[in-house]
C-alpha cells in the first residue's frame, strides 16, 4: 500500500494501524477525535484525523469546509480523503515563517473571501473547537445573521456553566442588538475560514497553509480579526499587505476587530468556563 491508496484502501487505515502495517505518531488529541502522522512502506507520510465520541458529521463538516474554501485558494490543505469517522490529508513538514509566504496568504486569504457565498452560514453542519456552530439562515444581513447565530447560542450555555451572570448575559445581549449600528458598510456573504487563529495556519516550506476550517459564508473581517486572537499569528502585518494588495478593507475595519472576536471568546467561555469572562467582558465594554 502506498501512500496516495484509492477510497477503499482509505477505509482499512484502521485496521493497517491495529496490525502495524502503518507507523504511527501522535500528532494531537481533542474530545472528540485524534490525530496521527502516518508512514507508509514507500517512506511518504500523511496527516489522519480519527473521530471519536458522538459528533456526527463532525469530520464531514471539516472536509467540505475545506474543500469549498480549496475552490478558491491553493493555500487551503487538500483532502485526500473523508468520511464520518476519517479525514487524511497530505503530510506538510512544519517550517519558519517567511515574509514572502506571509504577504502570499493575505492575498490568498483575500481570493478565497472574494469567491464568496451563496448566503450567511452554510449548508452543513457545522462545529468549531468542541461544540456545535449553527449554520442556518437568520436576517438579511451579517449583523442579524451574527447576533443569531454566532452570539445568543452561546449565551445560554455560558450561564449555565457558570462562565457569565444574568447581567453579563444582558450586556451581551445589548451589544448584539446594537450590531446593525457597529458593524460598518454593508458587504455581501464571504467564503471564510471561519476559525483563522494562529494555530491554524500551517508554515511549509513552499507556502503557509490553512488547516481545521469552521468554513461558512462570513463576513471577511472576521477571519482577519481572528488573526489577531491569542498572541496574534506572526508576521501579521505582511499578511494584512498582502491581503489589502487584493482587496483593500472597509475605513474603520481596525475599530471593528472586537466585534468580530465575539464569537470567539464567547465559544471559550462556553467550552472552558469562567476563566474567559474577563476578556469577554472588557471586549463588551469597549463598545458599551
Amino acid at each position: 500500500m502506498d501512500h496516495t491508496p484509492d477510497a477503499g484502501q482509505w477505509r482499512l487505515l484502521p485496521e493497517l494501524i491495529e496490525h502495524q502495517r502503518v507507523r504511527t505518531t501522535p500528532v494531537k488529541a481533542e474530545a472528540s477525535a485524534s490525530a496521527q502522522r502516518l508512514t507508509f512502506d514507500d517512506g511518504g507520510s500523511v496527516f489522519a484525523k480519527f473521530a471519536h465520541g458522538e459528533r456526527p458529521g463532525y469530520l464531514a463538516a471539516e472536509a467540505n469546509g475545506l474543500r469549498w474554501l480549496g475552490e478558491a485558494a491553493e493555500a487551503v490543505v487538500p483532502v485526500l480523503y473523508a468520511d464520518d469517522r476519517l479525514l487524511v490529508e497530505p503530510w506538510i513538514e512544519p517550517a519558519e515563517p517567511s515574509r514572502e509566504h506571509a504577504a502570499e496568504l493575505g492575498r490568498q486569504i483575500a481570493s478565497m473571501h472574494a469567491a464568496g457565498a451563496d448566503r450567511f452560514g452554510a449548508p452543513w453542519r457545522g462545529y468549531i473547537g468542541e461544540t456545535f456552530m449553527d449554520n442556518a439562515p437568520a436576517g438579511e444581513t451579517w449583523a442579524e445573521w451574527y447576533a443569531a447565530r454566532r452570539v445568543e447560542p452561546y449565551l445560554r450555555p455560558s450561564r449555565d456553566n457558570g462562565a457569565l451572570d444574568a447581567a453579563d448575559v444582558a450586556a451581551v445581549e445589548a451589544l448584539a442588538a446594537k450590531l446593525p449600528g457597529l458593524a460598518g458598510p454593508e458587504e455581501p456573504p464571504a467564503r471564510t475560514h471561519g476559525d483563522l487563529w494562529w494555530g491554524n495556519v500551517h508554515w511549509g516550506d513552499e507556502r503557509a497553509w490553512m488547516i481545521d476550517p469552521a468554513a461558512h459564508g462570513g463576513h471577511r473581517e472576521t477571519d482577519l480579526a481572528n488573526l489577531r486572537l491569542w498572541g496574534g499569528v506572526p508576521l501579521l502585518e505582511d499578511i494584512l499587505a498582502g491581503y489589502m494588495e487584493v482587496s483593500p478593507l472597509a475605513d474603520g475595519w481596525e475599530d471593528r476587530i472586537g466585534l468580530h472576536q465575539l464569537f470567539p471568546l464567547l465559544i471559550h467561555t462556553t467550552l472552558f468556563g469562567r476563566s474567559f469572562r474577563g476578556r469577554l467582558m472588557d471586549l463588551v465594554s469597549r463598545y458599551a
